[in-house]
């Protein structure tokens, strides 16, 4: 039986060694609007306190708090976007919008709930303290505060800050271009039918969607020839154009599987096999200084490969801080009996939901967990991680899983139906 030369690595040693090879991409200035999903690479500041003058919480009337006339006479009206030319004084009250400055004199605003107008007085059916529904100058931000620190993941309420600031040109982290292919002679493109011996190519097309779902761009090279030759010159056209490569096939032990000795030859594998189920053969290298991941050639285990190796070092070439970059883990209850390949950690996909009753999170199995079988991967939202030494888990214990996608509430029934 032939031997790998590649020794079989556990899973966090191979986590580590790519986190050691991966750094931030260069950065780049992009246009607030521009930077949704990007990473922060400086500070941001404010230039000036918000609001920048007292503003009034409420639509009402700007008064003296300390003043006791029953009906006061009313100055004008002061609405937001401007400065009114009016004051309050003893025996008056202004008209103010939500947001508007306070008028010189007033120091209280009263809700309009609160008020009787008539002929051109109010009067108020409640007393109010000084500073009541009043914003004061930097409630909200004050002059010169760091308002988002480098490292921030610019999403909507970030976008709104930046424009809240006036910061419309910002440096960030640029996005990884990542270029993605598949190998192997057996395979032909969605769109044509299969000859004899043949399959339509899946994992290049989950795997592209796997990366923009990362937050990286996705780059279609195709399907690769399956002779050394071509192979190479397929690849470093690769390198030239992109950062990162993504490929699929062609890791395995065959005479066909050439992409290990490729990338022997032109820069350094740093890991050739790793102790976990799906995805064994899966590989790292560096070429050029730019990472080169290499997953197996079954549909499941490229995609798994893809989640627990490639998304966080994708995340860290985007500038995410690297205690950032591991999806969420949680403790979950099984429902159901699991049975795993002892010898090695391994991720079953699951459906995991959380049970109101116990205030726990249950998972259940997607079915029959082979490595070719991509319906396990539909609708799951959790990857089960069981740990090397034990084949079986029973119903009722608790395991650790990754959150790969929403919290589902299936019923009783639907659950069942996984299994």
């Amino acid at each position: 039986m032939v031997e790998s030369k590649w020794p079989l690595i556990p899973v966090e040693e191979a986590k580590a060694i790519i986190r050691a090879h991966v750094r931030p991409l260069p950065t780049v200035e992009v246009r607030f609007e521009a930077a949704q999903g990007l990473v922060l690479a400086e500070d941001v500041h404010a230039r000036e306190p918000m609001p920048p003058f007292p503003a009034s919480a409420k639509d009402g009337f700007a008064v003296g708090a300390s003043d006791t006339t029953e009906w006061r006479r009313i100055v004008g009206e002061q609405f937001a976007g401007y400065e009114a030319n009016i004051r309050v004084e003893p025996g008056t009250a202004a008209r103010v919008t939500t947001g508007a400055p306070i008028p010189p004199g007033a120091d209280a605003v009263i809700m309009v709930e609160f008020s009787e107008v008539r002929d051109g007085y109010v009067r108020f059916t409640r007393r109010v303290e000084p500073g009541a529904d009043i914003r004061p100058p930097g409630q909200d931000i004050a002059g010169g505060q760091r308002v988002l620190a480098a490292g921030t993941v610019l999403g909507p309420p970030e976008i709104g800050l930046l424009a809240t600031v006036g910061a419309t040109t910002v440096r960030v982290h640029r996005r990884p271009r990542v270029g993605v292919m598949s190998t192997g002679d057996e395979l032909v493109e969605p769109d044509e039918q299969p000859g004899p011996g043949q399959i339509r190519d899946a994992n290049r097309f989950s795997l592209m969607a796997a990366v923009r779902e990362a937050g990286a761009e996705a780059f279609d090279m195709g399907l690769a020839p399956d002779t050394f030759e071509a192979l190479e010159a397929f690849i470093r056209e690769g390198l030239e154009r992109y950062d990162a490569i993504v490929t699929s096939g062609g890791v395995s032990m065959g005479e066909r599987d050439l992409v290990k000795p490729l990338l022997e030859r032109l820069g350094t594998v740093h890991f050739g096999r790793v102790s976990v189920k799906p995805g064994k053969p899966v590989t790292f290298a560096t070429v050029s200084g730019k990472p080169f991941f290499a997953m197996p050639g079954f549909p499941v285990s490229s995609l798994v490969s893809f989640e627990v190796f490639v998304r966080p070092a994708l995340l860290i070439m985007a500038g995410w801080p690297p205690d950032r970059v591991e999806r969420p883990r949680v403790p979950v209850v099984l429902d159901h009996t699991v049975r795993h390949t002892a010898g090695r950690t391994e991720y079953q996909r699951a459906v995991v939901r959380f049970e109101r009753a116990d205030g726990r999170f249950h998972a259940v199995t997607t079915g029959f967990q082979g490595s070719g079988r991509l319906l396990s991967m539909v609708g799951a939202n959790a990857l089960l991680e069981l740990p090397e030494g034990r084949d079986t888990f029973e119903a009722g214990e608790v395991v650790e899983a990754l959150l790969i996608g929403p919290l589902e509430a299936p019923s009783r029934r639907e659950a069942e139906k996984r299994v």
